[in-house]
């Protein structure tokens, strides 16, 4: 992605915003109207802070300690110790773009306006981003309600120059030295700020946005691979027109088969079903994969949805509305992100375990309609694919489990004040992995059915589906022939797939897919 700057205003930020910070080190900039109303806010803080009256997370404790009221010379010191008593992550430290995404996610919400901060806090958390400075964030921590409480005290404890974080060339070093070689200044907080940078769903916000990044891509590497399939195994074409999807108009299913279509045009190996035994239909596996791909990218404009309006989202507690008032409310709670995360994790499973099924096929010569078993060089003495469907029989067996839903799993905290929590959080870190099981999936679907149309017979191949093998051949993934070592074989196949070459050398035929 190229560097160029992503402006923040009061209305929030896009997914494209969140992928060019988080994965492209784009540059953050804060509009004059974002600063005009953060100090606006900030005002009204003051005022508050001047007054008797006790304001939740301006003159009080937190969470069940909400009942003692805070003096005027102790309320520096609690917003300090708020993010020092949560950054109690554990675990090992979360990806550099998982941290990036968080951060940016919490600018924005700041530079709504919304949050009562002062210009300075949300200058300084750009110019962290800016410097390439990244808090060392922990797996666990979050309950995926009042934000993710863990990750962003973590955060926020660089922001004050105290712990330790990642300079720009990965080296870690504490926060105070990395600040200090970058010219910025260690923010010391002042009422509401300390709570203000910890109450958000940023970080399974920015995993979501990323996941349906990914997830689109794998979605139509997904119909190449089964239309190499389709054509691997003889199949007919005949069931992804048109017309039998419009009278089911699910558009994801439709986009699907379009894809299947596009990369089998011109083929000479579909519509030989019937030709070594009568074949009234193909295998569900084949026959059913625009349904359930398309259901898939269903769910998926589904999820983008629910992230497009937490972009459009500032999630604090209290906030300040636009008349003035400070009120408390629920809208940290990560329920809407989370159910997101967990359906997309059924989704790729199901996808996943699809796949599966049509490699399965490729391989058994009992039901691969004349391809010798396992696609072996000389089956007996060489065993094939063999063991490569073992591994990927396991990454579907896992992608099973981490398709159980965590936003169902509440457990209450902070003595039954906070006594129904998101896991959005846990949803995000499972999902992740899901979607990179899922990669690894495709990619020896990939691998087994190049392997088996170049068997069949490569010239009888579709234009696309040469055009696929032959950058498949060229980026290092091995033809057939005898047994050999096949971990580099499949990890080749596995970077094919997730850099979005597999789609790129489709593409040169077909043009856009879906």
């Amino acid at each position: 992605m190229d560097m160029h700057t992503v402006v923040l205003g009061t209305s929030g930020a896009t997914a494209e915003d969140v992928l060019a910070v988080a994965r492209g080190a784009a540059r953050v900039a804060l509009s004059e109207d974002a600063l005009t109303a953060v100090a606006a806010s900030r005002a009204v803080i003051d005022d508050l802070a001047a007054k008797p009256d006790p304001v939740y997370g301006v003159s009080t404790g937190f969470g069940a300690l909400a009942v003692r009221h805070i003096s005027p010379d102790l309320r520096a010191r609690l917003q300090r110790n708020i993010v020092r008593s949560h950054a109690a992550g554990m675990g090992p430290h979360v990806e550099r773009e998982v941290v990036r995404a968080l951060m940016f996610l919490r600018l924005k919400t700041l530079a709504s306006g919304r949050t009562g901060v002062r210009p300075v806090v949300v200058e300084t958390m750009a110019a962290l981003l800016n410097a390439g400075i990244t808090p060392l964030v922990h797996e666990y921590g979050s309950l995926g309600c009042s934000g993710d409480l863990a990750p962003l005290s973590h955060c926020a404890l660089t922001l004050m120059g105290e712990g330790d974080a990642e300079g720009p060339d990965g080296t870690v070093a504490p926060a105070a030295d990395l600040l200090a070689a970058h010219g910025i200044t260690p923010v010391a907080l002042r009422e509401k700020e300390g709570l203000a940078l910890l109450n958000g769903t940023d970080g399974m916000l920015g995993m979501l946005v990323m996941a349906c990044a990914d997830l689109a891509r794998l979605y139509t590497c997904a119909d190449i691979t089964a239309a190499l399939s389709l054509e691997a195994l003889l199949g007919t074409d005949k069931v992804l027109a048109p017309e039998l999807h419009a009278i089911r108009p699910h558009p994801g299913q439709a986009a699907a088969a379009a894809n299947m279509r596009k990369v089998l045009a011109g083929s000479g190996l579909t519509g030989h079903h019937q030709d070594d035994a009568p074949r009234v239909q193909d295998a569900y596996s084949i026959r059913c994969a625009p349904q359930v791909a398309g259901a898939g990218r269903d769910t998926l404009d589904h999820a983008r949805l629910v992230a497009d309006r937490e972009l459009a989202a500032a999630v604090d507690n209290p906030v300040v509305l636009p008349d003035g008032r400070v009120e408390s409310n629920g809208n940290f709670h990560g329920a809407p992100v989370a159910y997101a995360l967990d359906f997309l994790a059924v989704a790729a499973a199901d996808l996943g375990s699809i796949a599966e099924r049509r490699t399965d096929r490729l391989l058994d010569k009992n039901r691969s309609h004349g391809l010798p078993a396992f696609l072996a060089d000389d089956p007996g003495v060489d065993s094939g694919l063999m063991i490569a469907q073992y591994t990927q029989a396991a990454l579907v067996s896992e992608m099973k489990r981490l398709a159980a839903p965590a936003s169902v799993d509440s457990i209450p905290s902070s003595a039954m004040q906070e006594d129904h929590v998101s896991m959005g959080w846990s949803a995000a870190r499972k999902l992740r992995t899901a979607v990179d099981n899922l990669a690894r999936i495709l990619a020896v679907e990939l691998y087994a059915a190049a392997r088996a149309v170049e068997l069949r017979d490569g010239d009888r191949l579709s234009p696309a589906g040469r055009a696929v093998v032959t950058a498949a051949r060229a980026a290092g993934v091995a033809g057939p022939g005898g047994d050999r070592f096949l971990a580099p074989d499949l990890e080749r196949a596995y970077a094919f797939v997730r850099s979005g070459a597999l789609i790129t050398a489709a593409e040169t035929v077909t043009g856009p897919l879906d």
